[in-house]
């Protein structure tokens, strides 16, 4: 305990200055790509809602296919990488509807999101008894522009559809050429895939097989031996990012009914930016009363509570801008604010229960920095249970919640996981300078 808090103080100081510089209204030449992650709330965005196709469901079946499309929906957005997306399902009078809201998406973007998905299929020249012929041959009198862009002029006008799709992929990853060093789609099959993959490939031995892609072929290679384990290459000319388009898209997976589009519409973050700063307004207010609550009941430990508190905001504004610039950047709402400023009053609550502690070994005639450190530690075990118990249940609401549940979770758990760092390291770091002096 005599080492001195030399170290630490450097260490919140420049703790300070980087949460500071983090924050400020101008950008630097660091943080020009860090930005606060908005909720449709703030920031405003698509709304969109569908009516499922149910004509060839049966009706004991209606409800689960219903279910089947919100869950095909939510992992196409999770698969755009679109946060804090909200996906409604509603039945009314025998109509069954799916209302879906992005957060900073327009509407085309929306559409392609959510709309249409890439259909993969594999063309053969001769039918077998596990292809099934799609379009009419041109022998038989009909176009053959009813093919596929590109599959007459490969296959020949006898080219028929085999029963592999899209449906059948288990998995699809984006790598690199081992020769060319060119971005290449790989594809996994389910087992029942892999197995039709297999008699595909045996079939056409020296043979073309022809892969479509959203009815356009993109690639027909030459079938040099058959494929048993379910895996195949999709290198058609890509480019990263488009190879890493159309893994997503591919991994989307297919809608279990169609989707018919019924409205659509922007919506306006006009009254999001008035609650954003009513809220923030709100939390400053209640920041500044903490404040002079703090210094009015404990004096000069209250002043450096103040300024613990002060940096604890910053703090936790940092985490939420720097994680912009991730994959997983965490997305503010009026709900996520909520959550920050609760934790706010959590912050100040760790603090409240140790000088009660140093102020109870100060009547016990002990000296300020045995009452410091008696304090600490026995004010920690209540710390330490009541922030865990918080901790838990955000784990739980984050879990089983959705939307703007989740992104009150999320911001309530970073708040308690800094403020226990705030109240342990910087709250007890200067007050042993403040008893040193």
């Amino acid at each position: 305990m005599k080492k001195s808090p030399q170290g630490f103080l450097w260490f919140i100081i420049a703790l300070a200055i980087f949460s500071v510089l983090v924050n400020l209204p101008v950008s630097l030449s660091f943080t020009k790509s860090m930005s606060y992650k908005k909720g449709l709330d703030l920031a405003g965005g698509t709304s969109l809602t569908f009516k499922a196709d149910m004509k060839d469901i049966v009706s004991d079946q209606k409800d689960k296919a219903l279910a089947g499309v919100k869950t095909a929906i939510e992992q196409r957005i999770n698969y755009f990488g679109v946060s804090e997306p909200v996906v409604q399902t509603a039945v009314s009078s025998n109509e069954y509807r799916v209302i879906v809201e992005l957060p900073g998406v327009d509407i085309n973007q929306a559409k392609n999101i959510i709309g249409t998905t890439s259909e993969l299929s594999f063309w053969e020249v001769a039918a077998s008894g596990s292809a099934a012929v799609a379009s009419p041959s041109a022998s038989s009198g009909l176009n053959p522009s009813a093919y596929p862009l590109g599959v007459v002029e490969i296959l020949g006008p006898k080219a028929v559809k085999t029963n592999l799709s899209g449906r059948d992929l288990q998995d699809t990853s984006v790598g690199f050429d081992s020769n060319t060093g060119k971005p290449q789609v790989q594809l996994k099959f389910r087992s029942t895939g892999a197995k039709k993959f297999a008699e595909i490939t045996q079939r056409n031995v020296g043979k073309i097989v022809a892969i479509v892609l959203n009815e356009q072929v993109i690639e027909a290679p030459t079938v040099n031996q058959a494929i048993l384990t379910g895996d195949a290459v999709i290198s058609g000319g890509f480019t990263t990012e488009s190879a890493n388009a159309l893994s997503r898209s591919l991994n989307a997976g297919v809608l279990p009914v169609p989707l018919i589009s019924l409205q659509h519409h922007a919506v306006d973050a006009t009254l999001g930016q008035d609650s954003l700063l009513k809220s923030l307004f709100a939390g400053g207010l209640g920041i500044v009363i903490i404040i002079v609550f703090m210094i009015c009941s404990y004096g000069k430990l209250g002043v450096v509570a103040s300024g613990a508190l002060i940096l604890y905001t910053l703090l936790v504004l940092s985490i939420f801008k720097i994680s912009s610039i991730t994959p997983y950047g965490i997305t503010l709402t009026l709900s996520g604010i909520a959550g920050f400023i609760l934790s706010i009053g959590m912050a100040v609550d760790a603090n409240i229960l140790i000088f009660e502690r140093v102020k109870e070994e100060r009547r016990a005639g002990r000296s300020w920095h045995d009452s410091l450190e008696l304090g600490f530690s026995r004010a920690w075990t209540s710390i330490r249970d009541s922030n865990i118990a918080s901790l838990i249940t955000c784990i739980v609401l984050y879990q089983f919640g959705t939307g703007s549940v989740k992104g009150f979770a999320l911001t309530l758990a970073i708040g308690v996981l800094v403020s226990m760092f705030s109240a342990i390291v910087v709250t007890r770091t200067l007050l042993k300078l403040v008893v040193k002096n």
